[in-house]
């Protein structure tokens, strides 16, 4: 209830102006881009550039947030956050208001981009997150609140960035923010301490998301739900072994879980299939025709040309 009160002394309209008390720089409120625990971000206008401005009324998280952007702007080459311009503070009336404004990252979350350009592009998408993940976890942070909603596609050559921080915690302590379908708590099958692996099982249902966009409700604890509706989407079947993985906290880093999965979209559908239990052969069986075997050499051919170009894009 405190959270709800707290979130909502930061409710503003559009065309509110406000004016830091430090910086003495003048920013346009143009709408609210979305909220959490900690506070409401909003879409800016500071002179002729458009902002991301996050403000809240508690000035530990804000400043515990601004640490990260600061920590993640350390890691040469990768813009693994948006980029932080400034912090400050605005008084209005007796009310003091923290906040601090960062790059506007413009795009599609992730789940809408896979939506509209199809699951072809799936495999790439996890594959960058993965790379993201294992840069931020050797700099000792772990995400936390790992949702198609704060994993943003930009262009022109198609990669993720990570628009909220605001679930990101050091590695060890207790995870701050959470999405109830990504949280291993939620579904019985670990602690919401923050680790390597709290990711990586979030990761893991954020792959099962994109093949069940409305999600899906949890009606028993453990493994056994996950795993009957992984049975029911022939791409996650071929999945199971590293989304079992995953889910069990069986990975030690995202490399790990990134090479598994590179092997497995470089594999080929006759060596997957050797792979696979009687029981995984039999539900397939049918449906392992010349068509889909084509279909599946295609996504696997495009997914890995489109990730080299990736690479290539972000080394040249």
């Amino acid at each position: 209830m405190m959270t709800n009160i707290r979130k909502n002394l930061c409710k503003y309209p559009g065309g509110t102006i406000i004016i830091g008390k430090w910086q003495n720089k003048k920013y346009h409120l143009l709408k609210e881009l979305g909220s959490g625990a900690n506070g409401v971000v909003y879409l800016a206008k500071e002179s002729s550039r458009h902002v991301a401005l996050k403000m809240s009324m508690d000035s530990y998280s804000i400043t515990s947030e601004v640490n990260v952007l600061k920590a993640l702007a350390k890691v040469q080459g990768y813009a693994l956050g948006p980029f932080l311009y400034e912090m400050d503070d605005w008084d209005v009336g007796s009310k003091k208001i923290h906040f601090y404004v960062m790059e506007y990252i413009n795009g599609p979350d992730l789940l809408s981009f896979v939506s509209q350009k199809g699951r072809v592009w799936a495999g790439i998408m996890v594959l960058q997150l993965l790379d993201i993940l294992e840069r931020l976890h050797k700099q000792g942070w772990i995400f936390g609140d790992l949702k198609p909603e704060n994993l943003i596609v930009t262009g022109p050559t198609p990669h993720i960035r990570c628009i909220d921080v605001g679930g990101t915690t050091m590695n060890g302590r207790a995870v701050k923010e959470f999405t109830e379908f990504y949280d291993r708590g939620y579904w019985e099958l670990g602690s919401r301490k923050a680790d390597i692996q709290y990711d990586l099982f979030s990761t893991a249902m954020l792959i099962i998301n994109l093949y069940y966009p409305k999600r899906f409700v949890k009606k028993e604890g453990g493994i056994k739900q996950l795993q009957r509706m992984i049975s029911l989407k022939d791409d996650l079947i071929h999945l199971e072994p590293i989304l079992n993985k995953a889910l069990h906290g069986e990975y030690q880093s995202a490399l790990a879980m990134k090479s598994e999965l590179l092997a497995y979209l470089s594999d080929s559908p006759v060596r997957s299939k050797q792979r696979q239990s009687p029981m995984q052969t039999r539900q397939l069986g049918k449906k392992k025709k010349r068509g889909s075997f084509l279909e599946t050499m295609a996504v696997i051919l495009v997914t890995l040309s489109l990730y080299a170009f990736y690479i290539y894009s972000r080394v040249f």
